[in-house]
């Protein structure tokens, strides 16, 4: 079942309780099969600007190895291959690094077999954790308390079970 991290922009706490819903972004944990297949798009698409810059970095300078190792265009294809599964495998990590880089913070996670449901089951918890209006009302005057027995106890009891084991100030020993 996939875990969705929540994240919301930074703000006060009063703020964030009160933020709309569609403020909210839920980052998949797991492999991103579009990242994975149009690596810098997905980059773009997302506004992941640093991401992409150095994806793009990445992808160059490996160029320029394998040309300069004169590599073939078997090793060219696996090395693409492996650093878009790489890209495929950390985009959600990308993704929560660049929002919390612009002051986003992690809120909770939620859990569903779809992104609907872990919304769903996020705002559920969300809403039910936030302090609810309390209602101002006059207290009920109950009367007073009930009367208090006073029960004696036999003074014989006190002195000789208790308190005789222990020797009397200013008595003999």
């Amino acid at each position: 079942m996939p875990v969705f991290t929540v994240h919301a922009p930074r703000a006060d706490d009063d703020e964030l309780q009160q933020a709309a819903p569609d403020q909210f972004r839920f980052v998949r944990d797991g492999f991103y099969v579009w990242a994975f297949v149009f690596g810098p798009f997905w980059l773009l698409y997302r506004r992941l600007w640093l991401a992409t810059l150095g994806y793009v970095v990445v992808i160059a300078a490996s160029a320029v190895a394998l040309t300069a190792l004169h590599a073939g265009s078997g090793t060219r294809f696996v090395v693409a291959l492996l650093l878009a599964s790489l890209l495929g495998l950390e985009a959600g990590s990308l993704w929560r690094w660049t929002l919390a880089r612009r002051g986003w913070q992690s809120v909770g996670v939620a859990v569903g077999e779809d992104r609907e449901i872990a919304e769903r089951r996020f705002f559920d918890r969300w809403v039910a954790g936030q302090p609810q209006p309390i209602g101002f009302t006059l207290p009920v005057d109950r009367g007073a308390p009930p009367p208090a027995r006073s029960i004696p106890l036999p003074a014989s009891s006190i002195h000789g079970d208790i308190f005789g084991s222990f020797p009397n100030p200013g008595g003999s020993r």
